[in-house]
């Protein structure tokens, strides 16, 4: 039999084998302690480490998030990556303008947005319940070094990993912890990749083990009103039409549109002009013309669409604890249409909630 791990008591300092409970459930890095005894005389200072000040509005729980992983020297990196500040978006700011690229230009873009599209598959085909997000931001991690890419997401504005996954009443923006996926979960992978000067961006939500009736009409409805929105797209489209499409589509399903966050376009800068809402009677300017590369990103909730932050300034939640589901493309307006930059391949798993 092998023999058990010895580790410094929390108390004492002996060697010590016993596990906090609370931790474990926590899912915390293991506190140990050499007894029981010694456990309850340092209960109250030990306890601190299980205090969590955030307002949670549905079941969901942080889990323990590690340290930010590094990124070799040799990869080319956004401007953003040491100090976490996206100084050439900062400077855009000011230049509503749309950018749009060249052929070579985009040929780098499409790239990027093809190294996406193979990322979200391996993601894709890791679900399973008892897999963490943090099994997932390695992944994706290790696939961008593989490729000589930046996980765009790594200290954007000193976001901590190289992935955001949202489970269950997420709608965006969660950090990968410790948390295992539970059976009848549903979780978003949202892959961003930056490589020779240029990103992509792309998510799906995605079904753990069996999942209820209602998740998977959610999560159905999210896509093809992704889907609708997308088709409608070519020049002369005006950038507030999508959210009128999305909006039609889901409400009458009775689902509601995240009105936070926005589609945005992507390339050069990670986010930049245009705007693209979701919801319907939006006021957002500018008309789509050959060269605009932009993503469609609807967030679509079963309750209300109001949604509010974690204490981390990151994880965005349902206000009401119900679920949310969403799924994004990175997209080219062409002379006569559209392009799905990042769209799925013949070799792509299937979207179960499809079949």
């Amino acid at each position: 039999m092998e023999e058990a791990k010895v580790n410094p008591c929390e108390g004492c300092g002996s060697a010590s084998t016993l596990r906090c409970p609370t931790c474990i459930k926590m899912w915390r890095p293991s506190s140990y302690f050499c007894s029981q005894d010694c456990f309850k005389r340092n209960w109250g200072a030990h306890k601190a480490k299980h205090e969590d000040n955030i307002t949670y509005t549905g079941p969901l729980r942080r889990g323990y998030v590690t340290p930010m992983r590094t990124v070799p020297d040799h990869i080319e990196k956004p401007d953003y990556a040491v100090t976490g500040i996206p100084v050439s978006e900062h400077k855009a700011r000011s230049d509503r303008e749309i950018p749009v690229y060249s052929t070579e230009e985009l040929d780098k873009i499409r790239y990027s947005s093809r190294l996406v599209r193979e990322c979200l598959d391996l993601c894709h085909r890791m679900i399973r319940p008892g897999l963490t997000t943090e099994e997932i931001d390695i992944a994706v991690h290790e696939f961008c070094l593989s490729r000589n890419a930046y996980p765009s997401p790594l200290n954007y504005y000193h976001f901590p990993k190289s992935v955001c996954t949202s489970p269950n009443e997420v709608v965006c923006h969660g950090i990968p912890d410790s948390r295992p996926l539970q059976n009848g979960d549903i979780v978003n992978v949202d892959i961003s990749i930056y490589y020779q000067g240029f990103h992509g961006d792309a998510n799906e939500t995605y079904l753990v083990g069996e999942v209820a009736d209602s998740s998977k009409l959610l999560v159905r409805t999210t896509y093809e009103a992704l889907m609708k929105a997308i088709e409608a797209c070519k020049p002369g489209v005006r950038y507030s039409e999508p959210g009128n499409i999305i909006s039609k589509y889901v409400e009458e399903r009775g689902f509601s549109v995240v009105r936070s966050y926005c589609g945005h376009g992507v390339g050069r800068m990670f986010h930049c002009a245009p705007t693209v809402p979701h919801y319907a009677k939006n006021k957002t300017p500018g008309i789509m013309r050959p060269g605009h590369v932009f993503t469609i990103e609807p967030m679509i909730n079963m309750g209300n669409w109001r949604d509010q932050k974690w204490e981390d300034d990151w994880t965005a939640v349902t206000v009401d604890g119900q679920r949310s589901a969403q799924f994004e493309h990175t997209l080219l307006i062409t002379e006569t249409g559209v392009e799905i930059l990042s769209g799925r391949l013949e070799t792509s798993p299937p979207l179960e909630f499809l079949e």
